[in-house]
């Protein structure tokens, strides 16, 4: 069967914030999420004179994106890291500064689109879920394993479940029955878990369980966490970092990296502020920006994101 056709989301938007920074000769750029490639190939063909430094975590992803790549020869440098590793990356590579970075965070079309990844709720799969399936747990070990309590607070704190407590006692309950390996038995215990007037709307109730076992397993989160600042500080002046986001505990991650860069740290009633106090970064765009009606009926994968962009207009001293 024929995987649909990946169309890399917010496409043009993400080419035009990070040209100003991109245009100049020996210019480079990082595609911190490098998935099928699409984002990467439009950048290294919107400007021929871009160095482009691709990170994934998915081995399968840097297979198909080296291939989709490979007439760019030398311009691209595809490398096997999480994102939060890019500081690593960077110095094994003797670079000093970047001039753009894009992240393009969640689950890749590649790993949706294998049912044997596990990721989508809606193909019965084993209960895997890693983005890189050589390391790690998997989502069937956090089943099976984590406590009620810990169950509660993944399904809480990363998947925003209002009846985490409810389906983790459920989740609990069956496993002593059988263990938990594949995922339609775990969206049969949860959509039960769930009161029948909430299942009515909002659509599939067993995806923020699932969001939540693919954020702890990978540890998206965390990374993000470590990611953010570092990639803020790899900037070079006039520098550009695009930010998709697919879930509000991303989108608010990002919202205060960036809120915190645009501050200026000189006192309110300050009638001169100086150089040294002025803020580190300008933001790009008012608030997240959404997909056009027309993206989301093209492209369904994109109704969900939210993307901020900021520039660095001072050096750190």
């Amino acid at each position: 069967m024929t995987a649909p056709a990946h169309i890399p989301v917010l496409l043009e938007r993400c080419v035009d914030l990070l040209a100003p920074a991109l245009r100049a000769p020996g210019a480079i750029v990082v595609d911190a999420t490098l998935g099928m490639g699409g984002h990467s190939e439009a950048l290294l063909t919107a400007f021929p004179e871009v160095r482009l430094i691709g990170l994934d975590r998915d081995p399968e992803a840097l297979e198909r994106s080296a291939a989709r790549l490979a007439g760019f020869g030398e311009r691209a440098t595809l490398v096997h890291a999480v994102y939060d590793e890019l500081p690593e990356v960077l110095d094994r590579l003797g670079i000093e500064r970047i001039d753009g970075i894009l992240f393009d965070l969640g689950v890749s079309s590649l790993q949706l689109d294998r049912a044997d990844r596990g990721f989508a709720y809606a193909q019965d799969a084993p209960l895997d879920m890693r983005m890189d399936p050589t390391v790690g747990i998997t989502a069937a070990d956090i089943l099976n394993g984590y406590t009620a309590a810990e169950l509660a607070r993944i399904l809480r704190d990363f998947g925003e479940e209002r009846f985490a407590r409810r389906v983790a006692d459920a989740i609990v309950r069956e496993r002593e029955k059988e263990p938990f390996t594949t995922s339609a038995r775990l969206v049969d215990v949860v959509r039960t878990a769930i009161p029948a007037a909430t299942r009515r709307t909002g659509g599939n109730p067993a995806k923020r369980t699932f969001q939540a076992l693919r954020i702890e397993v990978n540890g998206e989160l965390a990374v993000l966490e470590r990611a953010l600042p570092a990639a803020v500080r790899a900037l070079a002046l006039h520098g550009r970092i695009v930010v998709m986001s697919y879930h509000s505990l991303e989108d608010r991650m990002t919202k205060r990296v960036f809120a915190a860069g645009a501050q200026s740290k000189a006192p309110p009633d300050l009638p001169v502020v100086p150089e040294e106090l002025q803020p580190r970064f300008k933001l790009l765009t008012r608030g997240s920006e959404k997909a056009s009606e027309r993206e989301n009926e093209e492209n369904p994968r994109a109704a969900s994101v939210r993307l901020r962009a900021a520039e660095r207009v001072r050096e750190d001293r």
